[in-house]
């Protein structure tokens, strides 16, 4: 995979999932608003909490770009891919289960949507060694 395109994807998700997780955790009301979600009905000090992953997940995405930009050991970024991966999964599913039985509202599907668009490419590029062609 191409160096550039790769630090671009890196620093898309760690922009935005740092952004988010930063916005949940101070005002997690005003971020569901921000992405025309309904909030839900139970007390908001968890959904900073759940800021807090979300928070890791995009700081460890940014430290992917570093080892992009810095052209460091590969084995750093098949690690990123592969713990934020496994983060992505598990929201992308719980997501989903959450609004096929009715818990969550249908607008949430654009979150498991994105972790797991974000998970079948990370698992494409450390299957094709993307990491090592890039750096």
């Amino acid at each position: 995979m191409n160096r550039s395109l790769l630090l671009g994807y890196q620093l898309l998700t760690g922009v935005s999932d740092t952004a988010t997780g930063a916005l949940l955790i101070m005002a997690p009301a005003f971020t569901l608003e921000l992405l025309r979600l309904p909030a839900p009905s139970a007390d908001m000090v968890y959904l900073s909490f759940i800021g807090a992953f979300v928070l890791s997940v995009g700081i460890s995405n940014l430290y992917g770009a570093y080892v992009v930009y810095r052209r460091c050991n590969r084995r750093d970024l098949e690690m990123v891919w592969l713990l934020t991966a496994f983060t992505r999964a598990s929201v992308a599913f719980f997501v989903g289960v959450q609004v096929m039985t009715g818990d969550l509202p249908s607008g949430w599907l654009m979150v498991a949507a994105f972790d797991g668009f974000c998970v079948l490419f990370q698992a494409l590029g450390l299957y094709k060694k993307w990491p090592a062609d890039a750096l």
